[in-house]
């Protein structure tokens, strides 16, 4: 159906919505066998009504009428829904769709070809366009659903202080940036003047600016003069004391009535100062005794360091973090571990970081780039000259080896080697002269430092990315049961002992040594729904998995044409021809038509001709099919790969238009098959298939997404690795392409400006020679998609958000449902589907373990709480919708929840409904038969976004200068100068080609 273009700017918006009968299943009765797990829940007659309390309204949205509206058949002209029933298993949905319409606003609707931070504003809707005027959904009341329990939580109740507490300016002169530096100068000043002029109070310090203070000092402003010995000087014996001024400066007082009537949830906006002054307070003397990284602590006297490899050793410590919470301030405690550089002599170091004996063979120039690598930016100290142990920061080293290295010594360009410079001025003899020197200080000045004469300074982290070996000797570290997890943090708080912190006492900030203890609810697991040709049509998951015998995909796609290309030198014909048969094998077991023959022979070739034998094998086969498109490659890759699986999905996704499923040679030699259906699980989403789908959605009984046509959203936006300054961050869209089912899931992705959180591209126009403004963006392509995909329109959106701090709600809720509004609004005028827009949340430190570790009936076989565990009450924020959901089962470790922050609701979801919405999605993740941790949306815009790195031109990832977007919407990206990405094909982008 032809597209209306969108209107002048100017143009007003009558905005249509949908009235929706907002209801909810009442917990009815299972029959017997769904109560024992043997058959599904009887299913409703066609004309059974959902007959529920009827949520109460949003304070998001009203629900005002005007006059001069239009019934929404007549409305809806650029995307009317298909009048397909939803017949056979796809049963009516119980909402009524009228033609509501809500608003006729002329100011501030959503204008057309304009990139503006203008907001939509309905009459009743309200959407702010300032974060003073924002509020976030209210908690519509607590979930009932569920088999009820008591879990632990790692929070730890703190009593709220009856102290005025202050805030004062801090301002030293000279400046300084370092925050240990500064720690030092307020520290001596407060062991200088407490009793005197600081009127006996003890600060709390944050390091930069801010002092705090319970009660006022006795003055306004004052001035100190502050001496300092300089630690860096690096003299064992009478050192250098530097003077400094320091001012200090009344600014406010903290609103602590303020804070208790958020916690009391009579207030709904969050006294922000006074949470991160009580946050200072109790970090104050952990930073005095321990190294902080972040909110966390560690040090190598808490647990014994590990060696993580090539010079690496593992730190542990806990974070801590002062939160608010339904049972009032909350210190929430976990274990952390942080990888440090070894402080090791520098020869000792380049050995570990090589992996070789150094001192009797010499360096490659491969060696010489890796160690220079290695040890830029690492501070050193030397060892040559007695007590003086002065230090140094690396920043680069020397092209020669020491014995050729001469400088000059006076002005008279009197030249000298290194060696005899040190043998002379230090009686110190370089032993290993073939070694390069150290080069330190900077390019105008550089001195050199023989290797032998340095080690390397204590309490340096390692902030670059780990490889494979180092992250697996971390996880070691870290990965702990529950149990010992729990004991750990208890210890933890005992050892901290708050209740004799100077700090926290003279504050009067009281901290319980008890875990908090909280209801919980264990959702039940969904049916699950397989083909009607296996011998289980029907499946319920035991404790968050199940398998695929005796089942068939729902919807298993053939593969009629193939071909195989093996990179693998150490895997004979034979043997991947044999691995290739019983791969087909399992897919055609699993409910899937795959030719056992492939188009063209198993072709080898070298990964270093990755592009030269994927056009091989394409244009033979294409040569074979006589025009036909090669429908699937599989390709057999080296355990260790390196560059060569992104090559291949790069070739494959964005130059050939092919389907890849890449295998490993360790895979192939010991053919599992576990291994072989879950690989055939995602063959079979590649080619556009479904495994399974939830029962409930194709008997069109899941509330609020069953009654009209619904499309769920997940986004999520990666940003590069620690010390890459100048690589794109990539954003990722995933959107369902398919109502009722919910299961299929389309993808685009794109490059935007670096460590960007705002997704740029949801919507975008653009000025078009011909066609004048164009109108564009993922959401938009992906809301087309789906109408293409469905034959109708979306008529509510779920917006499922990964990868937001808390600190980004506020602009990233604006900029994304402003976004939203727009794209819509771009398609049809009056086309606004109600948005519900949910923050999914993992990088956090909230861990939930059972209440009693011997009683396995609450456990899963890892010692975890059960799959499906739901928390909403008592750690949760006092008046915001949000919830804690463990949706999958344990395997190693500690199950850490997923944390789900609804924002905004126009939907008006019931906490049972988003909360049994959520944990049912996690059962129909593409890739495996268990039950995920993250619902599938945000995991698939995670795994897409991944992706998309590897579309990076090859110089650009080693550079960190590019990236761009998959899609046509690439004009924004070149004007904000970040390079295009090369599309994807069509035939990929349709289907999930990330899985």
């Amino acid at each position: 159906m032809p597209m209306r273009q969108m209107k002048e700017s100017s143009e007003k918006h009558i905005v249509i919505k949908p009235q929706l009968q907002n209801t909810m299943n009442e917990v009815q009765k299972p029959s017997k066998a769904a109560q024992n797990g043997k058959g599904p829940p009887a299913q409703e007659p066609q004309n059974t009504k959902l007959h529920n309390q009827t949520s109460p309204p949003s304070r998001n949205r009203g629900r005002r009428r005007r006059r001069g509206g239009r019934k929404s058949d007549q409305a809806d002209v650029f995307m009317r829904p298909s009048s397909r029933p939803c017949t056979g298993e796809h049963k009516a949905g119980p909402g009524q769709l009228t033609g509501d319409v809500e608003a006729d606003i002329p100011n501030g609707s959503i204008e057309n070809g304009t990139n503006g931070n203008s907001c939509e504003v309905e009459m009743g809707l309200g959407f702010p366009c300032s974060r003073k005027s924002l509020n976030f959904a209210p908690r519509p009341g607590f979930g009932q659903l569920g088999t009820k329990c008591v879990v632990k939580a790692n929070h730890f109740f703190a009593e709220l202080p009856n102290k005025d507490l202050t805030q004062y300016d801090v301002t030293i002169t000279p400046e300084v940036v370092s925050r240990t530096v500064n720690r030092a100068i307020i520290a001596e000043l407060v062991k200088v003047y407490k009793e005197s002029d600081l009127g006996k109070r003890l600060p709390a310090y944050d390091g930069r600016k801010s002092l705090y203070t319970a009660g006022e000092l006795p003055f306004v402003r004052k001035e100190f003069n502050v001496k300092v010995v300089d630690e860096e000087d690096g003299i064992n014996g009478p050192k250098r004391e530097r003077e400094y001024k320091v001012v200090i400066k009344y600014v406010a007082r903290a609103n602590m009535h303020h804070l208790g009537q958020f916690l009391a949830g009579k207030r709904v906006d969050a006294p922000q100062e006074a949470l991160q002054i009580l946050d200072i307070v109790l970090r104050e003397l952990s930073t005095k005794r321990y190294c902080p990284v972040g909110r966390s602590f560690v040090s190598p006297d808490i647990r014994k360091p590990q060696r993580l490899g090539e010079g690496l050793e593992s730190w542990c410590g806990f974070y801590q973090s002062i939160r608010p919470t339904q049972m009032g301030l909350s210190l929430n405690i976990d274990m952390a571990c942080a990888a440090f550089i070894e402080a090791l002599p520098v020869i000792e170091f380049v050995a570990q970081l090589l992996g070789k004996d150094v001192i009797s063979r010499p360096l490659s120039d491969a060696d010489r780039v890796k160690i220079k690598k290695g040890l830029r930016g690492v501070k050193v100290e030397v060892t040559h000259r007695g007590n003086v142990r002065r230090k140094y920061r690396v920043s680069g080293l020397t092209s020669q080896p020491t014995r050729e290295l001469v400088f000059p010594v006076d002005d008279n360009s009197t030249m000298k080697s290194v060696v005899e410079y040190f043998q002379e001025m230090y009686g110190f003899t370089i032993q290993h002269t073939h070694l390069p020197c150290l080069q330190v200080g900077n390019q105008k000045k550089a001195n050199y430092l023989p290797m032998e004469a340095c080690k390397i300074v204590e309490g340096q982290r390692y902030t670059k990315r780990l490889n494979e070996k180092q992250i697996t000797a971390l996880l070691k570290v870290t990965c702990q049961r529950p149990r010992d997890r729990e004991n750990d943090i208890l210890q933890t708080v005992q050892h901290n002992a708050y209740d004799q912190d100077p700090y926290a006492n003279e504050f009067g900030i009281k901290i319980s040594e008890k875990l908090a203890s909280v209801e919980a609810r264990v959702l039940p697991a969904p049916w699950l729904k397989y083909h009607e040709t296996g011998k289980e049509k029907d499946c319920l998951p035991q404790v968050g998995q199940w398998n695929m015998m005796n089942k068939k995909m729902i919807n298993g796609m053939p593969v009629n044409r193939w071909a195989c290309i093996n990179f693998s030198r150490g895997v004979q014909e034979s043997v991947a021809r044999g691995f290739c048969n019983e791969l087909a094998l399992m897919c055609q077991v699993s409910g899937m038509e795959f030719n056992p023959e492939p188009v063209i022979p198993i072709y080898n070739a070298k990964p270093e001709q990755v592009e030269k034998a994927l056009k091989h094998v394409y244009h033979a086969s294409m040569n074979k099919l006589k025009g036909k498109e090669l429908e699937l490659l599989l390709a057999i890759l080296p355990d260790n790969n390196g560059s060569l699986y992104g090559d291949i999905k790069r070739i494959c996704e964005t130059e050939l238009g092919l389907i890849s499923q890449c295998c490993l040679t360790k895979h192939v030699f010991k053919i599992s098959k576990q291994y072989l259906a879950n690989v055939s699980l995602k063959i079979n989403v590649k080619m556009g298939g479904r495994n399974t789908v939830l029962l409930d959605a194709i008997s069109c009984r899941i509330p609020l997404v069953s009654d009209i046509p619904t499309i769920i959203f997940g986004a999520d936006v990666t940003h590069p690795e620690n010390g890459e300054d100048s690589s794109p961050s990539i954003a990722a869209v995933v959107a369902s392409q398919d109502w009722p089912e919910v299961t299929k899931y389309a993808g685009l992705v794109c490059a935007q400006a670096h460590r960007q959180e705002l997704i740029q591209d949801l919507y975008k126009t653009w000025h078009d020679p011909v066609r004048g403004t164009v109108s564009g963006g993922m959401i938009r392509d992906l809301l087309v998609s789906f109408r293409k995909a469905t034959g109708q329109k979306p008529l509510r959106i779920i917006f499922y958000r990964d990868g937001v701090s808390e600190g980004q709600f506020y602009q990233v809720l604006l900029y994304e449902l402003d976004a939203i509004r727009k794209a819509c609004a771009s398609l049809e005028p009056n086309y606004q589907p109600p948005v519900t827009f949910i923050v999914v949340q993992k990088r956090h430190h909230t861990r939930l373990f059972p209440n009693n570790h011997r009683d396995r009936s609450s456990t899963d076989k890892s010692g975890n709480i059960l799959p499906g565990t739901v928390v909403d009450s008592k750690i949760c924020h006092p008046t915001e919708f949000d919830f804690y959901l463990c949706s999958h089962a344990g395997i190693q470790g500690t199950s850490r929840p997923a944390h789900y922050h609804v924002l905004w609701d126009e939907n008006n979801f019931t906490a049972d409904g988003i909360q049994s919405l959520t944990n049912n999605l996690c059962y129909t993740y593409a890739r495996c038969t268990r039950s995920v941790s993250v619902v599938p949306p945000a995991y698939y815009a995670h795994l897409a976004a991944f992706r998309a790195r590897f579309y990076m031109e090859p110089d650009m990832q080693e550079n960190g200068g590019g990236g761009s977007q998959v899609g046509k919407n690439t004009h924004a990206n070149r004007e904000s100068g970040v390079r295009p990405l090369p599309a994807l094909k069509e035939n990929v982008k349709r289907v999930m080609f990330y899985c």
